[in-house]
């Protein structure tokens, strides 16, 4: 179906935001060949969080999180923008770094190649300044990829556009050890259950183990150590539950850790043969195996206390900190209310917007919601009525959650997981009976059914699949 043409197909599209979110519309927009001017404010004007003026930076985990298509919601979303060409999902395979059955990538190395992606694609120009406040009324096609650290400048135009005050909430950042400072008298590498994951041996963690007295007093610390203060906008702001800092984990029962990010189930220390009562694992952060980031561990703990506290962790007695762990402040807009299906700004059209500032969660949620916004401003921009997504798939469930799946009123950040999926039919059985699909059977038809429904929609023949 098409619509008419408002603007020249050759008329640029404006994208405000260099980050994951931003760089994949970017990349999306010049596939379909449209042209993009690419705004980002870096290095003109830095960020609390950002250490570099890279496109598509991360700031926190090198994780990607799980790349298992045939039964994990997060590896299905990698599998789907693996076939729609997502930049991200490329540069991300391209850079991976063994992380068991997690995608996981050396940061440096995937934002490099992130923008030399963009900079090499002649529809793409990039353009380093602030965009501070609304963009000007004369670019008609807009998409604001801003991410959680947008300008107060231009949140506050948006508040003032919406009516709609920003909702909040606190992400945290892991700290990162130095490999050479870890101690392997101690420490041993070892995937949960031995398992292999992209670029993966089965022995990719580093695990840190620690009997009861060790945990207990380990736990004491978190929670008796000296906190940073939280500003007085601060105070009644939530946190994300799955960036949770380990300080607040651990305030919530003594047991609380060893359900999980210490979680020693299928780890066997080589030096006892036996399951330890807790476990802390380091995940490799860049190529060279030099850095290692400990999982789970976002905290508002003061610098001083971190290298106090962590260096309790047996194995980690000298730890040398490459960067310690902090926490920032993320805006997110209300998306159910203010957004329509295709992103767009209820009060303002032209405008959509992409990434973490729609309200979901995570580096590879946020690629998709780009890619996604990309995507409907190029059909938009060509004169054709946007094609959305099944919403079988994990892009169509992921967007359908936030801009109307959602309970407003209760709205907050989401990762993708089955739960945001449609339910599977009812099977029949042999016998002509009818049973629900449960556990590892449930989440394997909804994948397959994601990836069916998506090769549907991009059109693709079966065999491309494969």
């Amino acid at each position: 179906m098409s619509i008419p043409l408002t603007t020249a197909p050759d008329s640029p599209v404006h994208v405000i935001g260099g980050g994951l979110a931003g760089s994949e519309a970017a990349w999306q927009l010049a596939r379909a060949g449209v042209p993009v001017i690419l705004h980002e404010m870096r290095p003109v004007r830095g960020t609390a969080v950002h250490q570099t003026d890279h496109l598509a930076e991360l700031v926190c985990s090198n994780s990607f999180r799980s790349d298992d298509h045939t039964a994990n919601a997060v590896g299905v979303l990698h599998e789907e923008m693996r076939r729609c060409g997502s930049v991200i999902i490329a540069a991300a395979d391209a850079h991976q770094v063994p992380a068991g059955s997690a995608l996981a990538v050396d940061r440096v190395g995937f934002s490099a190649a992130v923008q030399a992606s963009l900079e090499a694609e002649p529809l793409i120009t990039i353009e380093r300044a602030e965009i501070a406040g609304l963009p000007p009324k004369d670019w008609d096609s807009v998409i604001v990829a801003t991410g959680p650290l947008t300008s107060d400048p231009l949140a506050e135009a948006i508040r003032d556009l919406t009516g709609a005050e920003s909702l909040a909430f606190f992400d945290a950042i892991a700290p990162i050890v130095h490999a050479e400072s870890i101690n392997f008298d101690v420490a041993w590498f070892q995937s949960r259950y031995d398992k292999p994951g992209p670029g993966g041996s089965g022995a990719d963690y580093v695990n840190c183990p620690m009997d009861e007295a060790q945990y207990t007093a380990f736990v004491q610390a978190l929670l008796d150590g000296d906190k940073m203060d939280f500003k007085e906008w601060e105070e009644s702001t939530p946190y994300f539950e799955g960036c949770m800092p380990i300080e607040i984990m651990a305030s919530r029962g003594p047991e609380t850790l060893r359900f999980g990010p210490m979680k020693p189930v299928g780890l066997t220390n080589p030096r006892s043969e036996q399951r330890p009562y807790a476990v802390v694992q380091l995940r490799q952060d860049n190529a060279l195996g030099t850095l290692f980031n400990i999982v789970g561990f976002q905290t508002k703990l003061r610098y001083g206390e971190q290298t106090r506290v962590f260096r309790m962790i047996p194995g980690l007695e000298n730890a040398e900190f490459a960067r310690l762990g902090g926490l920032h402040r993320n805006t997110f807009i209300h998306s159910p209310s203010l957004l329509d299906g295709t992103l767009r700004l209820k009060a303002d059209p032209r405008l959509r917007f992409a990434g973490q500032i729609t309200g979901v969660e995570g580096y590879v949620e946020s690629s998709a919601i780009g890619l996604l916004a990309g995507r409907f401003a190029a059909a938009e921009r060509l004169g054709r009525t946007p094609d959305m997504p099944p919403a079988t798939t994990a892009l169509g469930a992921l967007i359908g959650h936030i801009t109307g799946g959602a309970t407003a009123e209760t709205f907050q950040p989401m990762n993708v997981n089955f739960g945001l999926f449609p339910p599977p039919e009812e099977q029949i059985t042999v016998n002509g009976k009818r049973r629900k699909l449960k556990g590892t059977d449930r989440r394997k038809f909804l994948a397959e059914r994601a990836l069916t429904a998506l090769d549907g929609w991009l059109g693709r023949p079966a065999e491309a699949a494969e």
